[in-house]
């Protein structure tokens, strides 16, 4: 206790979904099994990019980090909400909770830029096919994935720390599912209009990587019209649809999100849930939609995992 009216929380309690607690274990298995398909599905991605030779090409480096993320994002948040679920232990240190709302970030940021990457990669490959090994070669690829994390990183990193040295006061429940920047600000005493316009002004910035992916695919879509047959607009689509169905989730999934939690019809448990389909269902989706959509994918699966003969 501090001053006379106002006490001081140390700790949060992630609430999870707050009207639907009677439903706990229906979510936690629903959650469980996303996990380890999420999980399963990455790796097996991972792995076939990691053993498969013909797959040690700038793309499939970017396919791989874009693997690597949506691991990370997913047990960034689906462990600990697991134990709320459960009601083991529904509290949090704020050390912790700003650790998770760090990476939650930080991985999600890195996404934001991987996927702009990825559509460059594509725009090379198709608009300016006789110069990918130049402007596309192992060494800028690797580059460009550093710059990915490293922007990831940075990105968040100013924001979180001023919010991590506030005051929290009057309540310590976070509805959500996760330590999420915008809840957890509306917990905090006094004005934080100053570090929420600041952490705003960032987040404009991944505006730019969104642009720069739709004018990648308007220059795409250009160039395949120019094509002179329907097959080699066959294959310039080909190379770019996996790609191309990914951001389409991405930036859909995204606006629905968006959307959705400023509806104010919806009930506080229905935007909680809309948020958590989005956070974990994309990263389950993406190597499913690269499986299904690449043959070099398919072609290392049966080699490796056996499914049918090569």
């Amino acid at each position: 206790m501090e001053g006379t009216n106002v006490t001081l929380f140390y700790e949060f309690i992630i609430v999870g979904f707050p009207g639907l607690q009677e439903h706990s274990f229906a979510f936690f298995i629903f959650f469980l099994i996303l996990l380890l398909a999420t999980f399963l599905a990455n790796m097996v991605i991972m792995v076939l990019i990691a053993l498969d030779h013909r797959l040690h090409t700038p793309m499939y480096l970017l396919l791989w980090n874009l693997a690597v993320l949506d691991v990370l994002i997913t047990v960034t948040v689906i462990p600990k909400l697991l134990a709320v679920l459960l009601g083991h232990d529904r509290t949090i240190s704020f050390s912790g909770c700003f650790t998770q709302m760090y990476f939650f970030i930080s991985f999600n940021s890195i996404e934001v830029f991987l996927v702009a990457v990825m559509g460059f990669d594509r725009y090379v490959a198709i608009v300016k096919p006789l110069h990918y090994n130049t402007l596309i070669s192992s060494k800028v690829c690797v580059t460009m994935v550093a710059s990915v994390w490293l922007l990831g990183f940075l990105a968040p990193l100013t924001p979180v720390v001023l919010a991590s040295i506030l005051q929290y006061c009057g309540s310590n429940l976070i509805l959500h599912i996760v330590c999420d920047y915008p809840t957890v600000m509306s917990l905090a005493c006094g004005d934080v209009t100053a570090q929420v316009n600041f952490a705003l002004s960032i987040a404009m910035l991944f505006y730019i990587p969104v642009l720069f992916v739709l004018w990648s695919y308007y220059k795409i879509v250009c160039s395949v019209i120019k094509m002179k047959t329907v097959e080699c607009r066959k294959k310039a689509f080909s190379m770019c649809s996996s790609h191309m169905t990914v951001v389409f989730l991405y930036y859909v999934s995204a606006s629905v999100v968006y959307i959705g939690l400023r509806v104010e019809s919806i009930p506080p448990d229905g935007r909680i849930f809309i948020g958590a389909v989005y956070y974990f269902l994309t990263p389950l989706v993406n190597p499913i939609i690269y499986t299904l959509r690449n043959e070099n994918i398919k072609a290392a699966a049966h080699k490796y995992l056996r499914l049918q003969s090569p």
